[in-house]
């Protein structure tokens, strides 16, 4: 099936040009007002995982977001190789846009970015993860017609949110202008994004589906939500045990908040700071009775300096 902006020969723009995206009389039995009604409330549940709350506000730290896309990579690689897979199945086959959509390639660019030329040998697909590929790849083999929850679940996501999450990602990160890193959200081969889900809709209600299988592709919706906030939690778990990472390039700095060990001074009132820790090494230093003695007669020397300089 030649994708949306191809022509049937794959050479320039097809002539529909968006024009089958027009549904401005959308029936609510049509399929995209039943999974945009059915998925309110899993997808308002989604938003407000501590995962998501924290990466809005732009509270995410960079190996959380390493690990984040690496269960993306999964999950898409899941997802668009079921796709493939059902290319020419008619109750998927109007939805395959390989070009304007796939994300797995771009996912490669972000985590070698980030792992390096030899990141395949540096990820793993999480237990949560996991869950998630699994049900994919049962759907695209044995209930194709289901595929159909799976991908506007997370294109048309991509396509919206994502595009909030990028702009904080670059910002909290401080990743390069040139996009280095986010290449997930980057929809090089979509110029309208509001117009390409219109005509994703549009080619979902189109689907000869009878009422039983909306209903299925429904719950398999939500069931793709329940995934993705089970990947969230699992996430936020890693996450709340990592070290906090330097501000600045500096020593992590205690907000009054959490494990208060974290914090130099009351490590060292606690006994509990390394011996690299630098903050511990000056205290005990101070503490020697020659230091002491030699502190002593340079705030002596300083003051008679003052002194003179003042008179």
């Amino acid at each position: 099936m030649p994708s949306a902006l191809e022509s049937p020969e794959g050479g320039e723009e097809d002539i529909l040009r968006y024009e089958e995206m027009k549904d401005n009389a959308v029936s609510p039995m049509d399929l995209s007002e039943l999974l945009k009604e059915g998925t309110k409330e899993s997808h308002d549940r989604a938003e407000n995982t501590q995962f998501v709350k924290d990466f809005l506000k732009g509270r995410i730290k960079k190996e959380l977001f390493k690990l984040a896309t690496v269960a993306l990579y999964f999950t898409y690689s899941a997802l668009e190789e079921e796709m493939d897979r059902n290319k020419d199945n008619p109750v998927f086959a109007p939805l395959y846009f390989p070009v304007e959509l796939h994300r797995r390639e771009a996912l490669a660019k972000d985590l070698k970015y980030f792992y390096g030329e030899d990141w395949k040998e540096k990820i793993q697909c999480s237990e949560a993860t996991q869950q998630y590929v699994d049900r994919i790849h049962h759907v695209g083999q044995h209930e194709p017609e289901l595929l159909v929850a799976h991908a506007y679940t997370r294109y048309m996501g991509d396509l919206s949110g994502g595009q909030v999450l990028k702009k904080v990602a670059q910002r909290a990160l401080k990743l390069p202008s040139t996009e280095e890193g986010i290449q997930f959200y980057v929809f090089d081969n979509i110029s309208n994004a509001q117009q390409f889900k219109q005509l994703y809709r549009a080619r979902m209600n189109a689907l000869d589906l009878d009422k039983s299988t909306k209903e299925r592709i429904v719950e398999e919706a939500n069931k793709a939500f329940r995934f993705n906030m089970q990947v969230f939690d699992e996430l936020d778990k890693i996450g709340r045990s990592l070290a906090e990472e330097a501000q600045d390039g500096g020593f992590p700095v205690h907000d009054g908040k959490g494990d208060i060990r974290k914090c130099p001074y009351y490590a060292d009132k606690l006994g509990t700071a390394g011996p690299s820790c630098p903050f511990h090494a000056a205290v005990g230093l101070a503490r020697q009775p020659l230091v002491q003695l030699v502190l002593a007669a340079c705030m002596a020397v300083a003051a008679g300096a003052a002194a003179w300089y003042i008179l």
